[in-house]
C-alpha cells in the first residue's frame, strides 16, 4: 500500500450524489461492506477502518437522474489488501446473489459493480509490483478474463465487511477531451502517464503505481458536464504532500488557465470536463 502514502499524490476520498440516501446506505453496507463513520440528514460518510473516510454519499435536496451521457464518474476503485480478501468478497457476492463483472489487468485482479444509481464501482487486489512489467515509463496492462476459481482457492470463506486496510485505490473518470484532461492532470497536477489505450484512454499515477487516475472518452467525448443535482460524481480528494507542492500545483494550474479556490486544509479546482478535485493535506 506504499503507493497510497506520501509523498505520492493519490485519491483518499470520493463523494457521490445518490437519489435515495437510505437505499444507498443499505447497499454500501450490506453489499460492499462499508461501516458508517458519520451520518447527517442528507449525507453519510463511509469507512473501512472506523476512522478514515473513503466514500461520502450525498442526496441532493432536488435530485435528478442522469438521463444522458455526461462527463463524471466512470468508477471509483476500492483496493483490498490481499488476494484472499478478494476471494472472500467474491464468495460474499455470490452468496448474496450480487451480479458483478470481472477482469484480469495483469497488474491487478478486479471486480466491477454498479450501485443502485448506476455509479460504477471496482473492487480489486493488486498483484505484487515486482511482477508488473514496465517498458521504460509505461506499465503493461491488459483486460482479460479473470480466473475466479484460482482466486477462490486462496479464500477462507470469512467475510466481515471491507478489511480495515482497504484504501481508495484509484478513480476512473469520463472526460470530454482526452487532450485537455492530459494537460490538466500532467502539467497542472504533476501526474505521470503510465499507459495509453489508443486515443481514447490514458492512465496516470505518481510513484510508479499502475494508476491513481484513469481518464477516458469512451462514452463522453464532447459530452456536457454532469448537472449539479444529477446523480454521479460530486468531488474526489487527492492527498497533498506539503505546502511547496501545493504552491507549485496552483502556479501550474493557473498557467494552463485553471482556477483554484482555497479551502480548509488545501484548495479546490476542476478539470476541463467539470470534475471537481479537492487537494488536501
Amino acid at each position: 500500500m506504499h503507493f497510497h502514502e506520501k509523498p505520492n499524490t493519490y485519491v483518499t476520498n470520493v463523494e457521490i450524489k445518490v437519489s435515495d440516501l437510505h437505499r444507498s446506505l443499505k447497499y454500501y453496507q450490506d453489499v460492499i461492506g462499508f461501516k458508517v463513520l458519520q451520518i447527517e440528514s442528507h449525507t453519510a460518510t463511509l469507512t473501512a477502518d472506523g476512522q478514515t473516510a473513503l466514500l461520502t454519499i450525498t442526496q441532493p435536496e432536488t435530485v435528478e437522474e442522469k438521463t444522458s451521457l455526461t462527463t463524471g464518474l466512470y468508477h471509483f476503485a476500492l483496493l483490498l489488501p490481499t488476494r484472499r480478501d478478494l476471494a472472500n468478497i467474491i464468495t460474499h457476492f455470490r452468496n448474496s446473489g450480487v451480479y458483478f463483472g470481472a477482469s484480469d489487468h495483469d497488474v491487478s485482479e478486479a471486480l466491477y459493480l454498479r450501485d443502485p444509481d448506476e455509479n460504477g464501482i471496482e473492487v480489486y487486489a493488486d498483484r505484487p509490483d515486482s511482477d508488473w512489467t514496465w517498458q521504460f515509463d509505461q506499465v503493461h496492462m491488459v483486460t482479460e478474463p479473470l480466473n475466479i476459481s484460482a482466486i477462490l482457492e486462496e479464500g477462507d470463506g470469512e467475510w466481515h465487511g471491507l478489511p480495515t486496510d482497504t484504501v481508495m485505490g484509484h478513480i476512473h473518470l469520463s472526460v470530454s477531451s482526452l487532450t485537455a484532461a492530459e494537460e490538466f492532470y500532467t502539467k497542472g497536477l504533476g501526474f505521470d502517464i503510465v499507459t495509453r489505450y489508443g486515443d481514447q484512454a490514458l492512465f496516470i499515477s505518481t510513484g510508479r503505481y499502475h494508476h491513481h487516475i484513469g481518464l477516458n472518452t469512451w462514452y463522453s467525448e464532447g459530452a456536457p458536464k454532469l448537472g449539479e443535482n444529477q446523480v454521479g460524481l460530486k468531488t474526489f480528494t487527492l492527498r497533498l504532500d506539503n505546502e511547496t507542492q501545493a504552491a507549485e500545483m496552483k502556479e501550474n494550474l493557473h498557467a494552463i488557465g485553471a482556477t483554484t479556490v482555497d479551502i480548509d486544509d488545501g484548495f479546490q479546482t476542476a478539470d476541463p470536463a467539470g470534475n471537481v478535485v479537492l487537494l488536501k493535506f
